[in-house]
């Protein structure tokens, strides 16, 4: 196996890719709030390398408004088929104007038109103003292109530990654990 994690990540991903039945970019975000309360939830991944690992929101929900107060996160992704998980931690930041844009407009136009509409993470009277809110966007963009809202756009997890977990038998698990050290990496083995 590599001794470099963004390698072994890209190696796990591309097999879970192929073997996982739905949502293989599935990760469960974890931020906190400056009370301490911490937060979980799954968002999808939608860009990696060395530079950190990417994904898109509403900058007004619950977890930008978390991740404004503490900019920090966790990730996990979990690969049944394979028996493998992988959690990264670090600090966060959030991606360019340029990145956001760019992948803002490779999203289905349906989706587009949904984060105009979408107040994320905030109570609805019911269902039914939602849905009146995407017909709004939808007349408002009609035969145009839709651009990105000024409130929606993507996070970068800049990793400072990437652990890769092994199922093994007994419960005798793996862990090849990464941490950043200076522009490098330390690696360490563990076990249960």
């Amino acid at each position: 196996m590599s001794t470099d994690p963004f390698v072994l990540f890209a190696d796990w991903y591309g097999e879970a890719r192929v073997s996982e039945p739905n949502d293989s970019n599935a990760m469960a975000l974890a931020t906190v709030r400056a009370d301490g309360q911490p937060s979980v939830r799954m968002v999808l991944l939608k860009g990696h390398g060395p530079d950190g690992f990417v994904f898109y929101t509403n900058r007004e929900s619950r977890k930008a408004g978390e991740l404004a107060a503490v900019p920090r996160a966790a990730l996990l992704f979990h690969w049944k088929s394979l028996r493998r998980q992988v959690r990264i931690e670090g600090p966060v930041e959030q991606v360019s104007d340029a990145e956001s844009d760019a992948y803002f407009a490779s999203r289905s136009r349906d989706s587009q038109l949904g984060a105009w509409a979408s107040d994320q993470s905030r109570p609805l009277d019911a269902r039914e103003t939602f849905e009146a809110r995407y017909e709004a966007m939808r007349a408002r963009f009609e035969g145009g292109p839709v651009p990105r809202p000024p409130h929606w756009g993507g996070y970068r997890v800049v990793p400072s530990a990437i652990e890769f977990w092994l199922d093994r038998a007994h419960r005798l698990h793996e862990r090849r654990v990464f941490t950043r050290d200076g522009d490098g990496w330390t690696e360490g083995l563990l076990y249960p």
